[in-house]
């Protein structure tokens, strides 16, 4: 799936019911609700990297209508260079959004790669935390599969699946919880 793949796939499928856009392109990533200067919301994910794109869809997923009406759904953000509580506290907000788009790479047939995002640090002062936010992930990724997925979760995966054809038979392999362990977390 390339880049403009994805945004013609997602608008075509929320655009009109979400009145929200997938935007590529940006320097960091951030959802802007619509206000009076543009008339629709818009997800913007990083320069061109489709990981990123799955992963700001995750976030508006999982977001409630409150939240979508946002600057970035609400939520504080601390850039590169957290210190270890704000690391914790950054990986429990992030456990989700990183699970739901394991599901959705999986959808598409892409490789997830978790992230830390917090490359300033040294990384080995947090090599516990990291095993950690990792369990978590799993475990989150296997309660989708168990408890399924929201409406705009759900049928963005179908979309996804649809468009990679993998032609594959109910329940769909994305669901499967054998798909996500630490083994194949990378």
């Amino acid at each position: 799936m390339q880049d403009i793949q994805i945004i013609t796939l997602f608008n075509k499928t929320f655009q009109q019911a979400y009145n929200t856009r997938l935007v590529s392109g940006g320097e960091e990533p951030e959802y802007i609700p619509a206000d009076n200067r543009v008339e629709y919301h818009r997800i913007i994910y990083k320069q061109d990297y489709i990981a990123s794109a799955l992963h700001e869809i995750a976030h508006w997923c999982i977001a409630g209508e409150v939240r979508r009406q946002q600057h970035d759904y609400g939520y504080w953000y601390i850039p590169d260079g957290r210190n270890q509580q704000q690391q914790a506290e950054f990986e429990s907000v992030e456990s989700k959004s990183q699970a739901l788009e394991w599901v959705f790479s999986n959808a598409c047939k892409r490789q997830f790669v978790i992230s830390v995002d917090n490359l300033d640090n040294d990384q080995s002062r947090f090599d516990g935390a990291k095993l950690n936010f990792k369990h978590n992930i799993v475990e989150q990724a296997r309660r989708y599969c168990q408890g399924g997925l929201n409406t705009r979760a759900s049928l963005w995966c179908r979309e996804l699946n649809n468009e990679v054809d993998v032609g594959e038979l109910e329940p769909p392999h994305y669901l499967n919880k054998a798909n996500y362990s630490l083994d194949t977390l990378r």
